[in-house]
Order: structure tokens, then C-alpha cells, then sequence
């Protein structure tokens, strides 16, 4: 699979066998998502296929769900239902058998008695006798509670319509399940339940995860997508099982190659020596010759490390002593729903970190949003000092333009070609890299790109709204020691616990009652447990 001169895999071929639950994992942008959307004929290989036994169901959670989930004006717990079509098949198989019983052609009765069987065959699958108490099972085990199962599709915030998805997929019971960071969304006993119900599943899972605990509990395997050799390897085990070997193939490899580099320089020195003589040093020579022609055929190659994103941010000047202040804050999108956002006051100082937490679809997004302008309150005021320069992260990385390429969605941004191909470096991306149209982009990769705009703003007051999501864990921890440093003014919405408890934050926005509390890492994990949604995904929230 390439993208234009970019080569993702490479000959790659595999066997995993059914009911198999494996891992999927390798550094953002190795192609995980990319090898879903292959799977699911989203995008077609350059070459090769990917085939499953019986005619197996392939169902995929996506990591972000907001287009995925149609907004109908159905329930959700009409939506949750038809993940098992089994009233329509019930309706199908009267049918046949009203049809049976006019027929009198033979071969006609044994089609009609195949179908039946089949649909029969289905209906047993999915356990139509107690299909409906077991719905009531995963939506008890999820915390879907009454109140949302009552809301229509196009009411919910995207961390619900996260939940949602996911609640159905179990429902669906598909042969082979694609899980893409499905533990984003969930609190701690949704969690817990899903990962039993997942140990315990019929049929087969791939999942990629960054969350390790949940990879060790479910996964038998682990495939690795390797970025460096464009390859996948397959080992038995968990997560930790394949970390152990995974270390322990390198340092073999490493010291192979290690031995193979001292054979090499000893064969060429003697070759070298004797390169002019004759009788038997000349054939010393040529036999040197001939073994130093098979080391290099059967050469180790050792493929560099990859890189790792480097991360700055700087600032052109200071801020005002008050870069913000919010003043009797109201908003509400419409006559028709709810107030979001009521009487809200608060004002930061010059270099403090802020931090916003609250469930999802209490306002969090929004009020970046409202200050940012994107969205107008009803009532109230919100001040921004004529010194403060705002640099932005939107969580879903709506300020890109998925249309453009990486280079064309810097265009807004006066540097040199030259310069900005030294900051995409950075951040990954390499030679024919920026010429990826953004679309394509993995979520992590769009993240990085994201923050490659950030770090050019030269901000003195950044607003970051779950800036850790999509990312692997060694990307999180780079950026969060960037943060950290940073000098000017920042407001942050996140539940990462790891990641805020660095940043230095000294006050905490409670939303929705509007409440101030100093930091405390166990507010965090409170709220990262009760928000069913660790990122908000809405386009209303």
C-alpha cells in the first residue's frame, strides 16, 4: 500500500486464524488505521488482498465516530435494536413460508427451504429468543442510562454517539469485531465490563489501543506494524509478551549484525592484502572473496530507529496581565434545547494554566469556541487583552482542511518553504510526506500537523482542547513536557490525568456549575472515570 511515493506496507503476507483476539500496534502514522480502512474496502491495497473464511461480518468502531453514526430521528434505543435486524428477518421468513405453502414445484419448495434455513441459521446466531435481554445487558453493563436511551441520534454529543456505537457493535455480534482506541470512551465500570464481555467474545477482534492494561487483558496476539521495514510481525501473547520479544529480537538482531560488520572488515583487510599476490595468498584472496560475497547476500540490515517528534513552542511577546475574562456568560444553540453555558464568570492571569473538566456535553468545547469567535453568546461578554495572540487545538482537528494537502494548510503562514519543511521534520513528516492530502491522514498523523500549526503561531495564550488524544504514549509525554515550559498563558480541556498532572495547572474550571477549585490529580481521574467520552467528538458539544 503507498500513498503517491510513500510506501506504508510491503509484501507483506499473513495468516491469523479465527477467533483470534489480537492487538494492533506500531507508531502513528505506521498504517493501523490505514490496514482497517483496507479491510473494510474503504481504500483499495496498490496490491495483494485481504480474505476471510465463511463469508465472515466485519463491523468497525472507528476512532472518530461523528460521521459514522447517521442523525436520524430515531431513539437511540431504536438504533441500538437494529443492530440485530431480527424483526426483518422474522418478517422474511413468514414470507417464505406464506409462499411455501402455494408452491408446488419442487425445486422452488427446496430454494425456499434453503433461504429459510439461512435465515433461520441467522436468527439462531444472534440468539432471537433472548436477544432483547441481552441488549438490556450491554446497555446496563455500558452506564447507558434511561434518559440518553430516550434522545434522538442527532441530539448527542460525540463522546455519547461514541458510546452509542460501540453499545451496538456488541449488540451486532459480528464474526470479526474492528475496535480502533475503543477505551477513549469509556468510564472505568464501562470499561471493566467491556473487557470481560470482550475476553469472552464468539468471534474475533483487532484492536488498536494505546492503552496497555487493555491490551494485556484481552489480546492473544499482537500484531506490529513495523514503519521502519514496511513489514508485520505476528507474536503470541499480550502486550507485554510482545514487548519481551520484540526487545529481545533487536538485541539478537543487533548483535548478529554486530559479528557479521567484524567478519566483514576481516575479509576485506585480508582481500586488500593480498588483492596483488599469487600462488596461495591469490587464492586466499579468492576465497576470502567468494565468503565475503555470501556475508553480504545474507547481510543483517538493521533499519534505523524511528524518530520521534519534537516539539517547541515560543512566543513572539508577553500578554496582557489579564489575557482573558469572562463576564455573565449564557449560550444555548437554540430556543429549542438547553441552556449549555449560564452566567459563567472567570479571568486568567498573565502565564497561568487553566484547566476546563466536566461530563461530556456540559460545555467544554464550546466555551473554547466562544472564545475563540467561532461561536456568539446570548448573553455576557468575554474580553481578550490587545496583546494576547491565541494559538488554537481543536480536538478533531477542525481547522485543517482535509481537502489540502499537509504543505497547502500552512499556507495561511509566512515562512519559507525551506523552514517549514524543517518544522514538518519535527513533527514526522519527511520528503513526499507533505504532499499527503490531510484526508488521508491517520488521526494521530492529523494531530501532529495540528501541533506543527500550533508551534508556529508563536502564541502567548494557547487553547488546547483534548490535546492528547490520537497520540501515542511517548508523542503524550513530549508534548506535555512542551507545555509544561511554555512561558505564556494557557486553557486546557482534558482528562488525561498523566498528562495534565505535569502541565502545572493551578486552577480548575468545574463546568457545568461554573465552580473554581485549586488542581487536584483526583478531581482528574474523577471526572476521566464519570465522562463517558474522554474526548468530546460533538458537533454540538
Amino acid at each position: 500500500m503507498s500513498f503517491g511515493t510513500q510506501e506504508l506496507f510491503k509484501n507483506v503476507n499473513l495468516h491469523i486464524n479465527e477467533k483470534e483476539k489480537v492487538g494492533i500496534v506500531g507508531v502513528n502514522g505506521a498504517g493501523k488505521t490505514t490496514l482497517f480502512k483496507i479491510i473494510m474496502h474503504e481504500i483499495e491495497p496498490d496490491s495483494g488482498k485481504i480474505t476471510f473464511e465463511n463469508n465472515a461480518r466485519v463491523e468497525w468502531l472507528p476512532q472518530v465516530i461523528d460521521d459514522d453514526i447517521p442523525s436520524l430521528d430515531i431513539t437511540v434505543y431504536e438504533f441500538l435494536s437494529l443492530g440485530r435486524p431480527i424483526e426483518k428477518l422474522l418478517a422474511e421468513q413468514q414470507n417464505l413460508y406464506d409462499k411455501l405453502a402455494t408452491v408446488t414445484d419442487e425445486k422452488e419448495q427446496q430454494e425456499i427451504f434453503r433461504k429459510t434455513d439461512k435465515i433461520q441459521n441467522r436468527l439462531e446466531y444472534w440468539n432471537y429468543y433472548s436477544a432483547e435481554s441481552e441488549l438490556l445487558k450491554i446497555i446496563d453493563g455500558m452506564n447507558i442510562t434511561n434518559e440518553l436511551l430516550k434522545k434522538k441520534l442527532n441530539e448527542l454529543s460525540g463522546g455519547q454517539k461514541s458510546k452509542v456505537a460501540f453499545a451496538r457493535l456488541l449488540y451486532t455480534s459480528p464474526e470479526i469485531m474492528l475496535l480502533d482506541e475503543p477505551t477513549n470512551h469509556l468510564d472505568k465500570e464501562s470499561k471493566e465490563y467491556v473487557t470481560n464481555y470482550l475476553k469472552n467474545y464468539r468471534g474475533s477482534i483487532y484492536v488498536i489501543s494505546h492503552d496497555i492494561d487493555f491490551l494485556n487483558e484481552i489480546t492473544t496476539k499482537i500484531l506490529f506494524l513495523d514503519k521502519r521495514t514496511k513489514d508485520f510481525k505476528l507474536y503470541n501473547g499480550n502486550y507485554d509478551c510482545f514487548k519481551k520479544l520484540n526487545a529481545e529480537q533487536e538485541k539478537n538482531l543487533l548483535h548478529q549484525a554486530e559479528i557479521q560488520t567484524k567478519e566483514e572488515e576481516k575479509l576485506k583487510a585480508i582481500i586488500n592484502k593480498y588483492a596483488t599476490a599469487s600462488g596461495k595468498k591469490k587464492k586466499m584472496a579468492q576465497d576470502r572473496e567468494k565468503k565475503l560475497e555470501k556475508l553480504l547476500k545474507d547481510k543483517i540490515e538493521i533499519v534505523p530507529k524511528s524518530k520521534t517528534t519534537k516539539v517547541s513552542m515560543s512566543m513572539d511577546h508577553e500578554s496582557n496581565n489579564i489575557p482573558l475574562i469572562v463576564e455573565n456568560l449564557v449560550f444555548q444553540y437554540s430556543k429549542q434545547t438547553p441552556i449549555i453555558i449560564n452566567n459563567l464568570n472567570f479571568s486568567l492571569s498573565k502565564g497561568e494554566k487553566f484547566l476546563v473538566v466536566g461530563e461530556n456535553g456540559v460545555g467544554k468545547s464550546t466555551l473554547l469556541k466562544l472564545i475563540m469567535g467561532i461561536l456568539i453568546p446570548n448573553q455576557g461578554q468575554i474580553k481578550i487583552g490587545n496583546k494576547t495572540e491565541i494559538g488554537y487545538y481543536a480536538q478533531e482537528h477542525e481547522l485543517l482542511d482535509n481537502n489540502k494537502n499537509i504543505l497547502e494548510n500552512f499556507s495561511d503562514i509566512n515562512i519559507t518553504d525551506r523552514q517549514l519543511r524543517s518544522v514538518l521534520g519535527r513533527f514526522l513528516f519527511y520528503g513526499d510526506d507533505v504532499f499527503k492530502k490531510v484526508g488521508i491522514l491517520s488521526p494521530g498523523e492529523k494531530s501532529r500537523v495540528a501541533l506543527a500549526k500550533l508551534s508556529l503561531k508563536n502564541a502567548n495564550f494557547l487553547i488546547l482542547d483534548e490535546p492528547t488524544n490520537h497520540l501515542d504514549p511517548e508523542t503524550q509525554t513530549i508534548i506535555s513536557e512542551t507545555f509544561k515550559e511554555f512561558p505564556g498563558t494557557m486553557l486546557v480541556v482534558s482528562h488525561n490525568p498523566n498528562f495534565v498532572d505535569n502541565l502545572g495547572i493551578e486552577r480548575i474550571l468545574l463546568l457545568p456549575s461554573g465552580k473554581i477549585a485549586y488542581y487536584n490529580r483526583e478531581t482528574v481521574e474523577y471526572f476521566q472515570e464519570l465522562n463517558n467520552a474522554a474526548s468530546e467528538r460533538g458537533r454540538h458539544f
